[in-house]
């Protein structure tokens, strides 16, 4: 068993939020693996409903709401940083190159520690974050472009990429809030993901009647086609793992890191997403690492400790 003491150490949340963004790094590969033979709200839907099974599973205690509006907290996590995070971010992989949009994506904890600057009145912006910040999205860029011909700028799935990450730093807002309350993180994670399926119920909708055969909204229910993707166990291994690891564990994870060391300087790590993702791709799909995605890692990792240094300060004060 885990010392209790431990869990409310520094030291547990850095593991934990090390686990999370090592995780998410990976659903890039199995998401793109799904897309064969998924849509993008199809993979969703699914991986809501398994996160939010997992999450009875993980915490069947029933969560009682320590104030009537706290409702409306929830629902506003389930909406920002679950339902239009996600499929925002799919949309934009559509209008956009993958190269592009994890950029952009990876600008979320700036928008985190400007919307926390804001409505919590905490100080987070200075020098050392600026810097930081620069460093880091240089070297996400390098990453993110590691052995790419050409760089393309794409409006439309710019700016949607965009809208998510500004939604992502919302979501760490409510995460905030919910936090300070004093809720269970994997109840809270679990009300957030009831949430989530609430808003993709009239998405889903759209796509049963409008999105017929997009392999971005179609819902097929078909039964021969749905008995033979469902039959591949790749598949099942890829939407476990993104409904149970990446969803269920790791928001439960993620929000618990929050709490216990602030999510301003947990958001930091969002910056390596993309750095396990061509290590993952690396060893996983023989994706090549080229010197200039070993300089954007190298890069990525000083802007991150060069921000958490402002962080440490400000906290001492």
């Amino acid at each position: 068993m885990m010392n209790k003491n431990f869990t409310k150490t520094p030291a547990f949340g850095y593991f934990l939020a090390v686990l999370s963004v090592f995780f998410w790094g990976i659903t890039f590969v199995c998401t793109k693996t799904l897309s064969k033979d998924f849509s993008a709200l199809e993979i969703l839907d699914i991986r809501f409903v398994l996160a939010y099974a997992g999450l009875w599973a993980l915490y069947p205690k029933r969560v009682h709401f320590l104030q009537k509006s706290d409702i409306w907290l929830f629902a506003a996590a389930g909406f920002t940083g679950v339902t239009f995070y996600q499929f925002a971010e799919n949309i934009a992989l559509v209008f956009s190159n993958a190269s592009n949009v994890s950029v952009i994506v990876s600008i979320c904890p700036i928008f985190t520690a400007i919307i926390a600057q804001i409505f919590l009145k905490e100080k987070h912006i200075s020098l050392f974050f600026i810097l930081g910040f620069v460093f880091a999205i240089c070297g996400v860029a390098l990453v993110s472009f590691n052995g790419a011909k050409a760089f393309q700028l794409s409006p439309k799935g710019d700016f949607i990429a965009l809208l998510s990450a500004v939604s992502w730093g919302f979501y760490s807002l409510f995460v905030s809030l919910i936090n300070k309350k004093g809720y269970h993180s994997a109840g809270s994670a679990r009300i957030i993901f009831f949430f989530a399926l609430l808003f993709m119920i009239p998405l889903s909708i759209c796509g049963k009647f409008f999105g017929s055969g997009s392999p971005l909204w179609g819902i097929n229910l078909d039964s021969a086609q749905n008995a033979a993707r469902f039959a591949s166990m790749l598949n099942w291994v890829s939407l476990c793992f993104l409904g149970l690891v990446a969803s269920a564990f790791c928001f439960t994870a993620w929000n618990r890191a929050c709490l216990i060391l602030g999510t301003v300087k947990i958001s930091l790590g969002l910056y390596l997403i993309p750095v396990v993702t061509i290590i993952f791709a690396f060893f996983a799909l023989g994706e090549k690492i080229t010197v200039l995605g070993l300089c954007g890692t190298f890069l990525t990792i000083f802007g991150l400790f060069l921000s958490g240094k402002k962080n440490e300060k400000t906290e001492q004060n």
